[in-house]
């Protein structure tokens, strides 16, 4: 069984995407977004594979909580920093795991 001290080693913040692009190299569809968690952990770049449920313009401006202290993974020559976390819908879509409300960037889950 998992303990809260093994929960906490995980670094989950809430950041607002600044920059969303098509990665057609990637094997399954998914976008490249800019993530600005604020001053402390900065910009993070990340590969999601979200494009069945949100077009790229709807993506800059939006909070998501993403997992910061995972080592970085090569996807298809990109490198993606943080993993941006999300649950899947009855079909199988992701769907962005975010805050309710407006709240600082690089604020931790807790």
């Amino acid at each position: 069984m998992e303990t809260l001290e093994a929960f906490g080693v995980v670094d989950i913040r809430v950041g607002t995407i600044v920059a969303a692009e098509p990665f057609p190299e990637a094997r399954k569809p998914a976008y490249k977004v800019t993530v600005d968690f604020g001053g402390e952990i900065g910009i993070k770049r990340s590969s999601v594979q979200i494009t069945v449920r949100y077009a790229l313009d709807a993506l800059i401006g939006r909070q998501v909580l993403a997992v910061v202290n995972f080592p970085p993974k090569r996807i298809a020559g990109f490198q993606s920093e943080i993993l941006v976390l999300g649950v899947p819908d009855e079909s199988g879509s992701v769907v962005l795991i975010r805050p309710d409300f407006p709240v600082s960037d690089g604020g931790r889950l807790y």
